[in-house]
């Protein structure tokens, strides 16, 4: 993608100057994103997702001043009637499901796919929301069907209401309010407090990305490097040669600490270790993800990836649905382009090296890219 093309998904902006501007800072409110904007997925395909085991959503309901939550799957019976007011499907993922959809998501390519996450659909009948709150992530709301009123605000006070089974602020306080229709568009940084509330029958399409927690990487980046652990830092057994006997038999020695400190800095003496464990994670499908292998004989004239996978690189590697490898010059080059575009034609694919070609048709098969 030009980062220095203007955009009219971004209002006129281009991506870069979106990036300064706005990302982690402050909103934007964009009219006609999109223009003649129409659902991509109709409210019964949406009702159908929402009853399959492997799509997460759930449903919001409010009565008075309470809250209701469930998750699914869920029957078209289990949902309320559609004329009733105040309640909320949010149906998580629906890129994963829908080649609309994952196209859609993908134009907002111009922040890095480690951040980008999925796009979560929700419908609401009138008066229909998920309350006021704020999300620890950066959020584009494109409006899809109908009217939602939008009111934001920097909120100050981010206590909760207690004993409400959705992260609900109790003292929301609105600054700005917006109606948005089909196509427009309501970007918000991490943290800033909303409140949408769904004027008739509507549809939103929420596009939300990544912010995994230091707590939350570290636990992730240990746990893939542990794995290799035994191989890096060797089976040298340990030894105490000059260890004096000891009256306080329940002290840990300290050479014994120092051992420990140091066969950690071995595990992690390959400059490749950090980076090919954060690709690998970065690229890890979800839970509810699993690939099918084509059926018969293909005809490979290009490739494209499915929309499942998720493929990254760095300076050093190519990462795919959780796996990596050590890659470099034209071949290197030959994926780099596959991950950055998702595709490659036949002149591409004549570029390649036979073990390239070999491991391509290997994903093939494993139906992580679809050839024709």
């Amino acid at each position: 993608m030009d980062a220095t093309q203007p955009l009219q998904l971004l209002g006129g902006l281009t991506p870069r100057q979106f990036m300064k501007r706005h990302w982690q800072k402050k909103p934007l409110l964009v009219r006609e994103a999109v223009s003649g904007f129409s659902p991509l997925v109709e409210r019964g395909a949406l009702f159908d997702l929402a009853g399959k085991d492997d799509v997460e959503c759930r449903l919001v309901t409010q009565k008075g001043q309470g809250w209701q939550m469930r998750r699914g799957p869920f029957t078209r019976r289990a949902l309320p009637p559609l004329k009733a007011p105040g309640w909320t499907l949010l149906v998580q993922g629906v890129d994963l499901h829908h080649d609309g959809v994952h196209a859609l998501l993908n134009q907002f390519r111009f922040v890095p796919d480690a951040r980008l996450d999925d796009l979560m659909i929700s419908y609401a009948s009138n008066a229909g929301g998920a309350g006021p709150h704020f999300d620890s992530y950066d959020v584009f709301l494109l409006q899809a069907h109908g009217k939602r009123r939008w009111r934001i605000g920097r909120q100050k006070d981010k206590s909760l209401v207690e004993g409400a089974p959705l992260r609900i602020l109790a003292n929301f306080v609105a600054e700005e309010e917006y109606v948005l229709g089909p196509g427009d568009m309501l970007y918000l940084p991490p943290g800033y407090a909303h409140d949408g509330v769904a004027i008739g029958e509507c549809m939103t399409y929420s596009i939300g990305f990544r912010a995994p927690s230091r707590g939350e990487l570290a636990r992730e980046l240990l746990q893939r490097i542990a794995e290799d652990a035994q191989d890096v830092a060797g089976d040298e057994l340990y030894r105490d040669a000059r260890q004096d006997a000891v009256e306080a038999a329940g002290a840990i020695p300290m050479v014994m600490q120092d051992y420990a400190r140091q066969s950690l800095e071995l595990a992690l003496r390959d400059p490749d270790v950090l980076p090919r464990a954060l690709g690998e994670y970065l690229t890890e499908p979800k839970a509810n993800v699993w690939f099918d292998a084509p059926e018969g004989p293909v005809v490979v004239m290009r490739v494209e990836l499915d929309r499942r996978t998720r493929m990254m690189h760095d300076a050093r590697h190519i990462f795919i649905n959780g796996e990596s490898y050590r890659a470099a010059g034209r071949d290197a080059a030959l994926m780099r382009q596959l991950a950055d575009t998702r595709r490659l034609d036949q002149r591409d694919l004549a570029k390649a090296s036979k073990e390239a070609r070999e491991l391509l048709l290997s994903w093939l098969d494993s139906g992580w890219l679809h050839g024709f």
